[in-house]
């Protein structure tokens, strides 16, 4: 357990950050899903576009705050970008 204040103090701030962090994660993993899905259905490319284009902003959003580093977003966009293009 903590015992000065500046450690405490850092104790609530990765508490917080991991629970912002988590949530961000959370919103990237669904995204990528759905692009998944909507690329695996022969319905339309136009939803899958869709969704990728929102998965994209996720994705770049959470590199852009430190959740996730820069070359990560990067492979992960373009592995969804190639698998819509593959569907459609």
């Amino acid at each position: 357990m903590a015992n000065h204040k500046s450690a405490i103090k850092r104790g609530r701030q990765n508490t917080k950050r991991r629970e912002r962090n988590k949530i961000i994660r959370t919103g990237i993993k669904n995204v990528t899903k759905s692009v998944r899905l909507n690329a695996q259905e022969k319905e339309g490319p136009e939803i899958a576009i869709k969704t990728l284009d929102k998965a994209k902003s996720a994705i770049d959003k959470a590199a852009k705050k430190g959740v996730i580093h820069k070359r990560t977003a990067a492979r992960k966009i373009s592995r969804l970008t190639k698998l819509v293009n593959k569907a459609a």
